[in-house]
C-alpha cells in the first residue's frame, strides 16, 4: 500500500503550500523595500537606466515623534463647566481646529494635536516637533477662539496731531544723524562692515546675520536698495545713504551674479469673442480680429507704435501707456507672448501673436543684462505714520461675536440641497444681527476667527430673529469645518497651561541609538533562546520573527504611526511577546510527539490545539492596548498603538508564516533525515 503524502494530514496541498509561501516572500521583499529602501531603489535605478523608464524612489521616511526630533510639548486643561454635557466634545473638537490652525500658520511641520478625557477634566496635548521656544509656542497658541463679525469700513482714517508729526520728523532726523556716522566710518574700513553692524543694531536678526539680506532682486521691500547698487563694485560701500519708508540703511555689495536677461517692449492687442481672457462684451469673431491686426501691421513701426497702440489696443488703459509694459523678464509673460518678445531683435515689431488674450503686435524696444545682489546692510529705522496709524484692512469692529452665538450647524438648502452653516443668536445677539444686516443690505458682512475671515456673505434683507444662514459652494465637510470652528468661537472653551516640556535634539538622538541598540539586543537574545531551546523549528521562528519585524516597520511608515520613544518601547515588548504563540506551538509539538503521531499529523495537530491559547493570549493584550489608547494622553497612546501593531501581526506571523515554512520544509524525508534537530529522535514516518 502506498504512503499517503503530507497533504493527505495538512489539508493543505502541496502547491498550495508552495504558493503561500511565495506569497509571504513576496510581501517581505515589499515590506522590506519600503522598511529599508535603499536596495530598492537601487533597482530602480538600474531599470530606470536599461529600460528607459522613469520609476520614481521609494522615499517614505519615519515620522518621529516629539521626543526624538526635539521641540515642545503643552498641555492644556479645558474648563468646560458652563457648558451641558453633550457639547463638550464638539467644543474640544473647535478649540483643538483653531490650536491647529494657528499652528499650521507658523509653519510648524505635522504638529500633533490630541484632544482627551479623564474622569470629568478634558485635556488637549500638542506636541510642536522642532519648535524649541517653549514662551513663543504658548504665545502663537493662546487661549480662546476669537469669533467677530465685520461690516466694510468705508471712512477716512484721522489725520496726525502736530506732535505725532514732530515725533516722525525727529525720528527721521536721528535715523539721518546715525546713518550719516555709520557711513563715514564704514567708507574708511569696508572689511570692518559686518563687524561693525553686529556692534551698532538693536535688531537680533541682523546682529546674528550681521546685516545680511542675501540676493534681493526680488524682494520688492529691498527694491530701493537694489536699484541703489546697481553701478557699485562688490565688496565697496555705497557712498550714499539709502533712503527707504522703514529707514536709512547704509549698503556694502558683498556678491553679484548673472540672472538672465530682460526686455523692455510694447504691445498692442486686439480681441475676439471666445479668446478665454477677452471680455464678454467682444464681439468681433477671430477671424475679423486677425484682418484687424493684420492692416494695422502694414502702417505700424518703432518710431508710431506708442501712438498706434494708444489709438488702436483694446488693452484696458493703453489709450494712455500706449502698450507700454516697461521691463520683464522669463515666466512673467504668457508663452507665447513671452518666447516672440525673447526671440525679437532690439527696434522689431512682431507678427501678429495669438494668446489667451487676444492677437497681438510687439514692440522689443530693448533688452538687458540682469544682475541679482547680495548686500550687507546697517539699517537705521524711523517712526512711519503707520506705526502710529495702522492702515486700514476695510473692515471695522462690530459689537456682535462669538460670545452672543448660541449654535451653529449645518443644514442643507430646501431647493438645491446644497450644504449650508445655520447660526443662531440669543436675544442681545439677534437684535445686534438685526441692526448689522439693516444698514448693510446689498452689502458684505464678514466673519472673523481670530483675526482671519473665513466667510463674507453679502446681506441681501434685514434678518430678524436672531437666526442666519451662510451659503457658499460648500462640500458637506467644508460646512461641517465651518461650523465647528464657529461653534468653538460661540462656545468659549477657556484652556488653562498645565504642564510644558521642551526636548532638545540630542536627547532625541541619544534616545534613538539606545532604544536602536536596546531593540538589536533584545532581538538577538530572542532569537538565541529560540535556537537552543527549538533548534530547528526555533530558526524557522527566528525567520518569521525577521519578517514580523519588517511588517511592523512597514506599517509604522505607512500609516503613519508617529515614533515616540514609548512608541518604540511597545515595538521592543512586542517583539518578545511575537514568540510567544511559536512557544505554544513547539511546546504542543513535542506532546503530540510524544503519542507516537506522524510528524505532519503532531505539527498540524499542535498548530490546532495552541490557536485558543494564542487567541486567547493576544485577544487580552489587544484588550489592555484598546483601553491605553482610549483612556490615556498621546505618550501612554503611541506605546498602546505599536504594542497593539505588533501583537495583530505577531499572530499572523505565528499561524500563517511559522506554519507554512514548516509545512514547505518539514516532509518525512528530512524530519527522518534531522531527527533530534525537529524533536524527532527516531526515523519516523508518516502513518
Amino acid at each position: 500500500m502506498s504512503k499517503p503524502s503530507s497533504s493527505a494530514h495538512t489539508g493543505v496541498s502541496r502547491v498550495s503550500v508552495k504558493r503561500r509561501v511565495a506569497l509571504i516572500v513576496l510581501l517581505t521583499a515589499v515590506a522590506g523595500s519600503l522598511t529599508y529602501p535603499a536596495p530598492a531603489n537601487w533597482v530602480i535605478d538600474q531599470t530606470n537606466s536599461a529600460l528607459h523608464t522613469h520609476f520614481g524612489h521609494i522615499e517614505k521616511p519615519f515620522v518621529l515623534g516629539l521626543d526624538l526630533q526635539g521641540g515642545t510639548h503643552l498641555e492644556y486643561e479645558a474648563d468646560v463647566s458652563h457648558l451641558s454635557t453633550d457639547k463638550h466634545a464638539s467644543a474640544l473638537d473647535g478649540v483643538r481646529d483653531v490650536i491647529e490652525r494657528r499652528v499650521n500658520s507658523m509653519g510648524v511641520s505635522e504638529p500633533l494635536i490630541q484632544t482627551t478625557r479623564s474622569g470629568q477634566s478634558w485635556r488637549v496635548a500638542v506636541d510642536l516637533a522642532g519648535v524649541k521656544d517653549v514662551n513663543q509656542a504658548i504665545k502663537m497658541i493662546g487661549e480662546t477662539p476669537i469669533l467677530e463679525f465685520k461690516e466694510q469700513d468705508n471712512g477716512l482714517q484721522r489725520t496726525l496731531t502736530a506732535d505725532e508729526q514732530k515725533e516722525i520728523s525727529d525720528s527721521a532726523a536721528e535715523a539721518k544723524t546715525k546713518s550719516d556716522a555709520f557711513l563715514a566710518e564704514a567708507l574708511k574700513d569696508p572689511a570692518s562692515f559686518e563687524s561693525m553692524v553686529r556692534a551698532s543694531t538693536d535688531n537680533l536678526a541682523a546682529k546674528d546675520q550681521g546685516g545680511d539680506l542675501g540676493f534681493i532682486k526680488d524682494v520688492p521691500e529691498y527694491a530701493d536698495i537694489y536699484n541703489a547698487v546697481q553701478d557699485a563694485q562688490v565688496g565697496s560701500v555705497l557712498d550714499k545713504v539709502v533712503d527707504m519708508p522703514a529707514g536709512d540703511a547704509v549698503v556694502k555689495v558683498e556678491e553679484k551674479k548673472d540672472t538672465g536677461e530682460e526686455v523692455q517692449a510694447r504691445h498692442l492687442l486686439i480681441q475676439w469673442t471666445g479668446a478665454s481672457q477677452a471680455p464678454t462684451s467682444t464681439t468681433r469673431t477671430k477671424e475679423e480680429a486677425l484682418a484687424k491686426i493684420q492692416e494695422i501691421q502694414k502702417e505700424i513701426n518703432a518710431g508710431n507704435f506708442a501712438d498706434l497702440a494708444k489709438k488702436y489696443s483694446e488693452e484696458p488703459g493703453a489709450d494712455t501707456s500706449g502698450g507700454d509694459l516697461g521691463w520683464f523678464g522669463p515666466g512673467v509673460m504668457v508663452k507665447s507672448f513671452e518666447d516672440a518678445a525673447f526671440a525679437m531683435k532690439d527696434g522689431q515689431v512682431s507678427d501678429p501673436i495669438e494668446t489667451d488674450f487676444g492677437y497681438h503686435l510687439i514692440l522689443r524696444e530693448a533688452s538687458r543684462r540682469v544682475q541679482d545682489v547680495r548686500v550687507r546692510v546697517a539699517m537705521f529705522p524711523k517712526i512711519q505714520e503707520t506705526d502710529i496709524i495702522p492702515p486700514s484692512d476695510g473692515w471695522k469692529t462690530t459689537d456682535l461675536t462669538g460670545k452672543q452665538l448660541s449654535s451653529a450647524f449645518v443644514d442643507f438648502d430646501q431647493r438645491t440641497g446644497a450644504a449650508e452653516v445655520s447660526l443662531q443668536f440669543n436675544d442681545e445677539g439677534a437684535k445686534l444681527f438685526a441692526d448689522i444686516t439693516k444698514r448693510n443690505v446689498g452689502q458684505p458682512v464678514a466673519i472673523f476667527l481670530d483675526g482671519e475671515p473665513i466667510s463674507v456673505p453679502t446681506v441681501q434683507t434685514e434678518i430678524l430673529g436672531g437666526k442666519a444662514v451662510i451659503t457658499g459652494n460648500f462640500s458637506v465637510n467644508d460646512a461641517k469645518v465651518l461650523a465647528q470652528r464657529l461653534q468653538a468661537g460661540a462656545l468659549p472653551v477657556p484652556i488653562k497651561l498645565i504642564a510644558q516640556q521642551s526636548v532638545g535634539p540630542m536627547l532625541g538622538a541619544d534616545s534613538v541609538r539606545a532604544s536602536l541598540l536596546a531593540g538589536l539586543w533584545g532581538l538577538l537574545l530572542v532569537s538565541l533562546f529560540m535556537l537552543v531551546l527549538y533548534r530547528l523549528p526555533g530558526l524557522i521562528a527566528v525567520t518569521a520573527l525577521g519578517i514580523y519585524a519588517l511588517i511592523s516597520l512597514a506599517i509604522f511608515k505607512l500609516l503613519p504611526v508617529t515614533l515616540s520613544l514609548a512608541g518604540i518601547a511597545g515595538f521592543i515588548l512586542s517583539i518578545g511577546m511575537a514568540v510567544d504563540a511559536n512557544v505554544l506551538i513547539f511546546e504542543r509539538l513535542k506532546e503530540e510527539l510524544k503519542t507516537g503521531k506522524a510528524y505532519s499529523n503532531a505539527m498540524e495537530e499542535a498548530f490546532k490545539r495552541a490557536w485558543l491559547s494564542i487567541r486567547d493570549g493576544n485577544v487580552t493584550s489587544l484588550i489592555s492596548t484598546v483601553v491605553l489608547y482610549w483612556f490615556t494622553s498621546s505618550i501612554i497612546r503611541g506605546f498602546a498603538l505599536t504594542l497593539g501593531i505588533g501583537v495583530i501581526i505577531s499572530m499572523f506571523t505565528a499561524i500563517t508564516i511559522t506554519r507554512n515554512l514548516m509545512r514547505l520544509i518539514f516532509t518525512p524525508a528530512v524530519v527522518n533525515k534531522l531527527g533530534w534537530l525537529v524533536f524527532a529522535p527516531k526515523k519516523i514516518e508518516d502513518k
